[in-house]
């Protein structure tokens, strides 16, 4: 029997002898994972947050932090501060982690532009009034570069269409509602666009002051329980304009439909308007009485798994609005400059 003891270790042995006297010493991996815990900590100021913010339990998030502390062999975070805040270490560690997430980001990124041309699939949600204007020319538009992709979309108004991004039912949202959350997302601002007065045709005079004429028509109602019904509404009541609720629609077709029909009014953005062009016959726009009412639409990707297309895709979409949805608005009100304006990456306040 040869005895292995008293054999001499070739130099691969010492390596591998090395690598376990290490792994008893720091029996805890630095993992990826553990890194992204404490970069949220940091970011969220708590354990809770951190949590929900990641879609894990607290208990799960504590355990992270302490096996990293017990890789570092110090504390990295002081839990007696609220919100928590980072030790010595721990900051030194979180510009590390920080590095190392941002290279791993990009590192997917350029995995991803390798894949997209065999991307199986690439679902939207889209906000309802993009319907007829947009949605139709963006995916005959990514057809043509992505023909082997299957390209899908649901609408419907800005809240919906946020909750079934975030449930991961689409992977890019079109919204004007991004999520709170700044860390795990890409927002691109599209456009801006103000509020204006739609009314039946002939129903108002130029030559008479117009907030009048307002009181006696009747008003058409958004739906309270959507975001930009909640929005219309504030504003008149900041303006103490009491409209009474005879109708009220979900659907920007069924306002204009109805403002025609009973010779009233309501207000709607340029793309509510162009969105029922149909009864662009029986409907005229002017500019609002009151002060400026705006909103804006952006598109939402999640950070990292798309490469680059999201940023291509915001800017298919870009290009798509002030070609041709800027001269319909103009062409519907005389001022399309005023009330639309297409918004680039540069325009970073994003929830004004």
């Amino acid at each position: 029997m040869i005895d292995t003891l008293a054999a001499p270790l070739d130099r691969q042995q010492v390596c591998l002898f090395r690598e376990l006297a290490l792994a008893q010493e720091n029996p805890l991996d630095l993992s990826v994972r553990a890194l992204r815990v404490l970069v949220a900590v940091d970011e969220a100021g708590s354990m809770a947050r951190a949590a929900e913010r990641l879609g894990a339990s607290p208990a799960a998030v504590s355990q992270q932090i302490s096996n990293l502390e017990a890789f570092a062999r110090t504390t990295l975070l002081d839990r007696g501060e609220r919100p928590i805040r980072p030790t010595p270490a721990g900051a030194l560690l979180l510009s590390h982690a920080r590095k190392v997430l941002l290279s791993i980001a990009e590192a997917q990124a350029q995995m991803m532009e390798l894949n997209l041309s065999s991307l199986p699939q690439l679902r939207f949600a889209v906000i309802d009034d993009f319907d007829a204007s947009v949605t139709p020319h963006l995916i005959g538009a990514l057809h043509e570069t992505y023909p082997k992709t299957v390209l899908s979309a649901v609408s419907g108004r800005s809240d919906s269409m946020t909750e079934v991004f975030v449930r991961r039912e689409a992977d890019i949202a079109i919204t004007g509602l991004p999520p709170d959350d700044p860390s795990i997302y890409d927002v691109f601002p599209l456009l801006q666009e103000t509020f204006a007065v739609v009314a039946a045709r002939g129903a108002l005079s130029p030559d008479m002051p117009l907030r009048p004429q307002l009181e006696r028509l009747p008003f058409v109602h958004h739906d309270e329980k959507m975001p930009i019904g909640r929005l219309v509404e504030q504003h008149l009541r900041r303006h103490r304009f009491s409209a009474e609720r005879r109708f009220s629609f979900e659907a920007s077709r069924s306002i204009l439909a109805m403002v025609a029909m009973v010779g009233g009014w309501s207000l709607g953005t340029p793309l509510n308007i162009l969105d029922s062009a149909r009864f662009e016959a029986g409907t005229e726009v002017i500019q609002s009485p009151f002060t400026r009412l705006t909103r804006k639409v952006y598109l939402v990707a999640r950070r990292g798994e798309l490469g680059t297309l999201p940023g291509r895709v915001a800017d298919l979409i870009r290009n798509f609005l002030g070609d041709s949805v800027t001269p319909q608005v103009r062409r519907l009100s005389g001022s399309g400059d005023a009330l639309f304006e297409v918004l680039s990456d540069t325009d970073t306040a994003l929830h004004g």
